[in-house]
């Protein structure tokens, strides 16, 4: 389902593209006449105008406007400003050089008490270092009580679309569209509201215990009808847009960790320079500070800050440019501006956010996305205690209400005013669904992207698992849907049929779930009961994640590849999850597994042969994910990876005698996820698992490890072990996938140029196998499977463990990885693969 948002961003962009519209457009370098070295954060304007931008760190500049300007204004502090002549309408380039005044600098007084770690230190760095030491004192957290209301409003509209392409014929019926164009508020851009989303939040913090609620007032945003999921859309663009806080050490924006210039250790990783002293609105003194990446290869920002002479070194004010020399995808630029006001004590806090980013399928400064996202914070109240039920979490109701509040409620509380192209976003989207063009588009690009046909009560998918073909059932074919909210959002139903013409059987599928606090089954926090019943195939250690295994690209498998099982499995769930992330669910199952394929038929003591084995399990478990979040919509909640750990420990017991359970046994499982960044070096997931079973059974029952005979690589999978190659009653198993964002191809031309990016893994499993589960210690157990000559092809794990380790690309084509894998222990076993080559699709910005 993330595909389908990404892949929308990127189908807005293709249909957006066209030739630039008619402006004033002027490039080049400016450097100091004397020593000929380029000069970075010049001012440059078109006279007459609010038109302006400031060199980058190679005193390169593009300045454009869609009005005819003749004139630019450039001024540096320490240098002579300048104004020099342009053609207005015009794609230009003029390269400046600037004379140096013989006025200098006031010298700018810093007092520390503390001796600077390094006496060489310019006074912009010995600044910085006291914002750092001054950063507790400056943050909300600092006092015992906070709270504010927030109106956020985030905005995408297509840009630069030429006259050409409103004329293409495809385009005739929704001339209304392009009627709503904006071409004011930001200068040099011609835009076209296609989405909008407006939220009013009230935010309450205690410190004592710590404590931080936000309370939802209400909600308000275009609706492109059930083709597509636009509350999913909405959840993806804010988390590319996510909020950016200053005294952050680090902020995340399109997936990456950018280092704050303030963060504790910036002074590593950034260069400082003072350019002016200035006087804000209230008539104290600022100090204008740039900064530069040290290396303009990592993930940094670039900008200036103003900080307060204050004695509290507060941030006032702060623009933090994007490096445009990072390795992202389909961003021609990005920019954040955070502006702090004072409070009664003197001190600052955000007043207002705005983040803008320029998308574009090209760097070329052509037709695209532009996305603007802003946060406006109003009625600050410091160290007033409320109840303490304020604190609480927020009790579970239903919020179509606040999604419907009336134009009274937006008048009181919309803090940023919309443009009128915003303001009739909303009326145009809505004619725009009503118009069955457009809805046929919009079931094309949701049937492509996400898999499915929307029908309204119900919707038919997913497409990618219509056909497939393994060795058991030769070709299969299979038809499935589910039901929507529009049928109802108190109880869900999905199923599935699916045909193999070579094993000549029906497989089937069929669940209902019954929400049981009046909220959609996809929505947090979940609390609802699930009964389901299932009778398919089933590979004995292949688990995939966030796809089917009849996938029609995941037929084909390497080796032999014919060890199956017939599964029958009833199963009811009760799932409940609370708002800090904690949750449990109760499980009772009956499963009926019938060996297919090679591993037909179970055999046991004197080759006694069984046709099934049969398990009652019941099962319960708890797992614990703070700050987790998600990319949540309609029909589907896909946890965002973050810093935070998840964890998870799930018990089940198989209950012999009890509904026709063959085995009595006990099983324990443990799993931690944990994404670590480690900027400017990239990140890395690591995965820590654990498990022990208790009890004599069958080898069916025992832990099965993931292994994968796809040619897909799947980070969660042992990708060189074979299916049904290790089992165990005890095992711990670690993963570390490691991605470095381009840290080193970036530092070499050709890769630089074609964004490839590194990555790099290992996969470690220990374990064994006591010996009342082993069964040529014990021959009244199931026998380990053997290939058709005779060779045992399932092993308990040893005291050597498993290991395997990859080296790899990504971001090739900008959505290919490609790892090359080399397993490193049980060569000897049959029909293994030492070395391969796995290939993952993975769309990222």
């Amino acid at each position: 389902m993330i595909f389908k948002y990404r892949f929308c961003l990127l189908l807005i962009s293709l249909l957006a593209s066209s030739t630039l519209l008619a402006q004033t457009v002027v490039t080049g370098t400016i450097t100091d006449a004397s020593t000929r070295q380029p000069l970075p954060y010049v001012s440059v304007a078109f006279l007459g105008s609010n038109v302006g931008v400031t060199t980058n760190v190679q005193g390169q500049y593009t300045i454009r406007s869609a009005q005819p300007y003749t004139q630019l204004k450039v001024s540096y502090i320490g240098y002579r400003e300048a104004v020099y002549p342009v053609k207005g309408d015009k794609v230009q380039t003029l390269n400046i050089r600037l004379a140096p005044t013989s006025t200098q600098l006031n010298e700018v007084t810093i007092k520390t008490a503390k001796k600077p770690k390094y006496d060489n230190e310019n006074p912009a760095v010995k600044l910085i270092r006291q914002v750092i030491a001054n950063k507790p004192k400056n943050r909300p957290e600092a006092y015992d009580y906070v709270e504010y209301k927030e109106y956020d409003k985030m905005q995408f509209s297509l840009s630069n679309i030429s006259e050409k392409t409103k004329q293409r014929r495809i385009f005739r019926k929704y001339r209304f569209m392009f009627e709503n164009k904006d071409s004011v508020t930001y200068p040099g851009k011609s835009l076209l509201p296609i989405f909008l989303k407006e939220r009013v939040t009230e935010t309450f913090y205690r410190k004592n215990p710590e404590v931080k609620r936000e309370k939802l007032l209400g909600e308000k945003s275009v609706n492109f009808g059930p083709g597509f999921d636009t509350e999913g859309i909405g959840q993806y663009f804010q988390q590319l847009y996510s909020k950016v806080d200053i005294y952050d050490n680090s902020s995340l924006l399109l997936n990456r960790e950018f280092i704050s210039p303030i963060a504790n250790d910036a002074p590593t990783y950034y260069k400082y320079f003072i350019v002016d002293t200035v006087v804000a609105d209230n008539g104290k003194k600022l100090i204008e500070l740039s900064f530069t990446p040290r290396n303009t290869n990592n993930i940094l920002f670039e900008g200036e800050i103003f900080i307060t002479l204050d004695g509290n070194y507060a941030v006032q004010k702060a623009a933090l440019n994007v490096n445009n020399n990072i390795n992202v995808n389909f961003v021609r630029s990005m920019h954040i501006d955070l502006d702090f006001e004072p409070s009664t004590d003197g001190r600052y806090h955000l007043q207002r956010s705005n983040t803008y980013a320029d998308f574009g399928i090209t760097a070329k400064r052509k037709s695209g996305l532009f996305g603007v996202r802003t946060l406006t914070r109003r009625d600050y109240a410091i160290n007033k205690p409320r109840a303490d039920t304020t604190y609480l979490p927020p009790v579970e109701t239903d919020n179509e209400d606040l999604k419907h509040r009336p134009e009274s409620f937006w008048a009181a509380n919309r803090y940023d005013t919309l443009s009128t192209a915003e303001a009739r976003a909303y009326k145009n989207i809505d004619s725009l669904t009503h118009m069955p063009s457009f809805r046929r588009t919009a079931d094309i690009i949701n049937l492509l992207f996400a898999g499915f046909k929307n029908f309204g009560p119900f919707e038919i998918g997913p497409a990618s698992a219509f056909y497939s073909f393994n060795p058991v059932e030769g070709f299969r074919l299979r038809a499935g849907g589910r039901t929507t909210a529009d049928f109802s959002r108190k109880i869900f139903f999905e199923g599935y049929g699916a045909y193999g013409f070579k094993d000549k059987r029906w497989k089937y599928f069929i669940a209902s779930t019954w929400s049981l606090n009046g909220k959609s089954i996809y929505r947090f926090p979940q609390h609802y009961i699930r009964a389901s019943f299932q009778r398919d195939t089933k590979i004995p250690g292949q688990e995939l994640q966030f796809v089917q295994e009849d996938n029609f690209l995941l037929s084909f498998k390497r080796g032999q590849n014919d060890k199956y099982l017939y599964n029958d499995n009833y199963r009811i769930d009760y799932i409940k999850e609370y708002e800090n992330h904690f949750s449990y669910t109760v499980g009772l199952s009956k499963l009926t597994q019938t060996p297919a394929g090679s591993l037909y038929p179970f055999i046991g003591s004197q080759n006694n042969i069984f046709n099934n084995l049969t398990t009652s399990e019941v099962s319960f478990g708890v797992r614990y994910a703070p700050n987790e979040k998600f990319y949540q919509g309609k029909l589907f909640r896909t946890p965002i990876r973050n810093q935070y750990p998840k964890i998870s420990l799930d018990y089940t017991m198989g209950l012999k005698d009890v509904l026709g359970g063959d085995y009595s046994y006990q099983q324990l499982k443990f799993r931690l996820d944990k994404r670590n960044y480690v900027a400017p070096f990239g990140f890395n997931d690591i995965t820590v698992e654990a498990s022990r079973t208790f009890g004599k059974v069958p080898y069916p029952l025992l832990n099965i490890h993931r292994g994968n005979q796809t040619f897909s690589y799947v980070i969660d999978n042992f990708n060189l072990m074979n299916f049904l190659e290790f089992v165990s009653d005890k095992s711990a198993s670690v993963i570390v996938d490691h991605h470095f964002g381009g840290f080193f191809f970036n530092k070499i031309p050709l890769f630089k140029k074609l964004k490839w990016r590194e990555t790099a893994s290992v996969k470690a499993l220990f374990g064994g196998l006591d010996s009342k589960n082993n069964p040529s210690i014990h021959p009244d157990l199931f026998q380990f499977p053997k290939d058709g000559n005779g060779e045992q092809i399932t092993y308990g794990l040893g005291r050597t463990p498993y290991v395997e380790g990859s080296v790899g690309i990504e971001n090739i084509f900008k959505f290919v990885r490609i790892d090359a894998v080399k397993r490193f222990t049980y060569l000897d076993n049959p029909d293994v693969a030492k070395f391969g080559v796995r290939v993952k699709i993975k769309f990222d910005f």
